[in-house]
């Protein structure tokens, strides 16, 4: 059984290295775990999509909520798929403020990312154009 789960959560540290310090913690358990996705962030602002089967997603969830890196987390959307998504990454990344800001206002009132103004359906539906217009960045 698989499925996505999409996530908005604020940085408590924004630093470059902190956010590196998620990615690579990501890239080292997310494998052994079966989850990929995406995590966006920009603003002091997380967005993220995880995929895999539901307990090791759901232990994740749990884990980020109580993750003191992270305050303000929210479920966004949960939904079971038949297929990965966002299976190329065991955590690609997407830094908001190196996309053009069209993408951003096509989905939202202002160019920025704020997925606590929006639908779970509209982040999801940004993150697939993100991947679709190629930029998603990471190691798979």
């Amino acid at each position: 059984m698989l499925v996505r789960l999409l996530y908005a959560s604020r940085a408590i540290d924004t630093s470059p290295e902190a956010i590196e310090a998620i990615l690579a913690q990501s890239r080292e358990h997310n494998p052994e775990c079966g989850i990929t996705g995406i995590l966006c962030y920009g603003g002091g602002i997380f967005l993220q999509a995880i995929e895999g089967g539901r307990m090791p997603v759901s232990e994740l969830y749990g884990h980020i909520q109580r993750d003191p890196r992270h305050k303000d987390v929210v479920l966004l959307h949960y939904e079971e798929v038949p297929e990965r998504r966002f299976g190329g990454w065991t955590m690609g990344q997407v830094n908001m403020s190196k996309i053009n800001t069209s993408i951003l206002l096509k989905y939202a009132e202002k160019p920025e990312l704020d997925p606590y103004s929006v639908s779970g359906s509209v982040s999801l539906a940004l993150l697939e154009e993100l991947m679709a217009t190629a930029c998603i960045i990471g190691r798979a």
